[in-house]
């Protein structure tokens, strides 16, 4: 008989993805089916190119989105283009609206967002969609790169329920991803909290791709950036595999 002997980076990712998805496991069924079906208030805070096709695919699914940046008039227009139960208003608006948030920024203002809307997000969902690019953010992209996005972002913005998703997949992709036919392309995701983690799961379906728990934030959340293996798309099972490999 054969005996396979594997790297113990490889079992020791294997065991964080088994934990990650058990997570999920441990909720009653009751309870995920309500989370699938649920329609929601979401706050996008930074409504762009990604924070826009986001939400946009929100509002089609039927949830009650309020989209936010630093151009109120933009977000005025795009929510009056969407229809549906789209809105606009102010970041702090967008904060206290939502149940849950979709924060879409360039990295560098996630810490003023932390200490402008701190007392909002607290105890709140927060769908983290933001990568520290070096190029665009400095100096503290790159100590956010070093430590992990996902463990920089809970830092920044204590107490509220981050998962990190959406950060590897271009914005013209997504917003096409809910009428494009064939398999689901896969969409990595970290997260700490199991309840947090059902509900950005269920809107992850809402946009068109299948969700894919990778770990935690601290294991994996630092490979939910642009340029790492876990970039671009990939099939759920593609992501399970390259995860599986990852330290």
């Amino acid at each position: 008989m054969i005996t396979r002997r594997h790297h113990p980076n490889q079992r020791r990712a294997f065991l964080q993805v088994a934990a990650a998805t058990a997570l999920i496991g441990s909720l009653p069924f009751s309870a995920l089916a309500q989370t699938a079906s649920a329609k929601l208030k979401i706050g996008i805070i930074g409504s762009g190119k990604v924070g826009g096709a986001i939400g946009g695919a929100w509002v089609k699914a039927g949830h009650e989105v309020m989209f936010s940046s630093l151009d109120l008039e933009a977000d005025k227009k795009l929510a009056a283009s969407l229809g549906g139960k789209a809105t606009a208003g102010t970041t702090r608006e967008a904060a206290a609206f939502g149940s849950v948030l979709l924060m879409s920024v360039p990295y560098a203002a996630v810490p003023a967002i932390g200490k402008e809307l701190g007392d909002l997000v607290k105890g709140k969902i927060v769908i983290d969609t933001s990568n520290p690019i070096v190029a665009r953010d400095g100096d503290m992209a790159v100590a956010a790169r070093e430590k992990g996005a996902g463990v920089t972002s809970a830092e920044y913005l204590p107490g509220a329920r981050i998962v990190r998703a959406f950060n590897a997949i271009g914005y013209a992709r997504m917003a096409e991803a809910a009428s494009r036919g064939g398999d689901k392309i896969g969409m990595p995701m970290a997260g700490d909290d199991a309840a947090a983690i059902s509900v950005a799961s269920a809107l992850v379906r809402d946009v068109g791709y299948e969700p894919v728990l990778v770990g935690t934030l601290a294991a994996m959340g630092k490979y939910l950036i642009p340029g790492t293996p876990l970039g671009g798309e990939h099939s759920p099972d593609e992501i399970r595999k390259i995860a599986a490999t990852l330290k």
